[in-house]
């Protein structure tokens, strides 16, 4: 039989179970917290991630919200080469459309060829249609009733292309070049043709070989500046002369006049109002890779530039005049002179500053002989360099060179033989 336990004892026992209770209700109280700030922990966590992963794409579309200043300055430079890296067309300059109708295209398509007006007779020669092949004759168009009318063959060892080129009004002075296809060296060979007998005569070669140099008649001498050394890519300086009349060198050996002040090739050489005006060109060219058998073109590097100079009426100093609206190269047959002014039809512009590709230029460009200002006048149909212009009874036409890829791609593609025309008001 057991014994009833003292009030006292009964009342501590109680007391101890209370508390016994309450260490176990708190123990599992705090485990439970325990618990649910694990989980809001490991919640808290992967929605800091996600919220930093967020943050930072969107970091990328939004820089101002979350970078400092410095920061931004590198993610605004950042952003702007990548646009300039996606418009192809950033040179593309603001100009006026023109209509232009298209005529018949020339007998072949020519790159880097030569041409020249006298009256209404447009003689169009030598040039590549591929890098594998070069021609070796000229194609006359008729402006008059708008007609091939005529071909003939060029001289056996005169020059395929990158000619030096100028007239008097009946014979045509064809100065060095590029004998060969593909990126053979140039020769210094030079030719005379009777436009009236269509015959050829040679003339006292240069005193060394040049590849597209600047070339005009001015003041009863025929002068050649600038152009590609031998190898096609170092710049040359030398300007030499020689007196000629009627077709027929008066000295026997050229001579050596002012140095121009900066050399290189594919440039427009105009004598108008007795003034000798030199415009745009680069420096380097392709060069043909070392030890190829069929002198196969290897890029190298080139700078195009827009300057313009013009000798003085003694033949003493040349003068520095405003530059073309952009750089501009491939131009040397690319020009009429019109209305007291020079207009010069597309071209090459610098290289694109990402890609490094050549860009193409579209614009029509007119030089105003009296306040020496340029202006851009027109667009053509699409870029293209190495045109042929002419002009006759109000209208520019233009023939021949490598066109653009399409509005969008201003790189170099197709050789063309096309020929275009568009009314000038100017």
């Amino acid at each position: 039989m057991g014994k009833n336990l003292p009030h006292h004892h009964q009342h501590q026992s109680k007391s101890n179970n209370s508390y016994t209770k309450f260490i176990f209700v708190l123990f599992f109280c705090l485990l439970g917290l325990a618990c649910i700030v694990d989980l809001f922990w490991a919640s808290s966590s992967s929605f800091s991630s996600s919220y930093l992963r967020f943050a930072s794409n969107w970091v990328s579309q939004k820089p101002r919200i979350f970078v400092s200043q410095q920061q931004q300055h590198n993610v605004d430079d950042k952003i702007g080469k990548k646009k300039r890296f996606l418009s192809a067309t950033f040179s593309d300059l603001p100009a006026p459309d023109l209509a232009w109708e298209q005529m018949p295209s020339a007998p072949v398509p020519r790159l880097d060829g030569s041409a020249i007006q006298i009256n209404n007779l447009f003689y169009v020669l030598s040039g590549y249609g591929t890098l594998d092949h070069v021609h070796s004759h000229v194609d006359v168009f008729n402006f008059t009733d708008n007609t091939w009318c005529a071909k003939f063959d060029t001289p056996k060892d005169m020059a395929n292309s990158h000619l030096g080129v100028a007239s008097d009004g009946r014979y045509i002075y064809v100065v060095s070049g590029q004998y060969g296809p593909q990126c053979r060296a140039p020769t210094s060979r030079t030719y005379v043709l009777d436009t009236q007998t269509r015959e050829w005569q040679s003339l006292p070669p240069l005193p060394a070989p040049r590849y597209a140099p600047a070339t005009q008649l001015w003041k009863g001498r025929l002068h050649v500046m600038g152009g590609s050394k031998e190898n096609r890519h170092t710049p040359g300086l030398e300007h030499w002369s020689i007196a000629v009349k009627d077709g027929k060198a008066l000295e026997k050996e050229w001579r050596t006049e002012i140095p121009i002040p900066r050399g290189g090739p594919h440039r427009a050489s105009v004598a108008i109002n007795d003034r000798l005006f030199v415009i745009g060109g680069q420096e380097g060219d392709f060069m043909a890779k070392p030890g190829s058998p069929i002198f196969k073109c290897s890029r190298r590097h080139e700078v195009v530039y827009g300057d313009v100079y013009m000798l003085d009426a003694e033949m003493k100093k040349w003068e520095v005049l405003p530059p073309l609206p952009k750089p501009n190269s491939h131009i040397e047959c690319s020009w009429v002179a019109v209305n007291n002014s020079i207009i010069i039809t597309g071209g090459t512009t610098e290289k694109h500053p990402e890609t490094k590709r050549m860009i193409l230029v579209g614009e029509v460009f007119q030089f105003h002989l009296d306040s020496l200002t340029w202006s851009v006048i027109g667009k053509l149909p699409y870029r293209v360099k190495t045109t042929l212009a002419g002009f006759w009874d109000g209208h520019l036409y233009f023939t021949s060179g490598q066109r653009d890829r399409g509005p969008d791609n201003p790189q170099p593609k197709k050789v063309i033989g096309e020929m275009w025309r568009t009314k000038l008001n100017i």
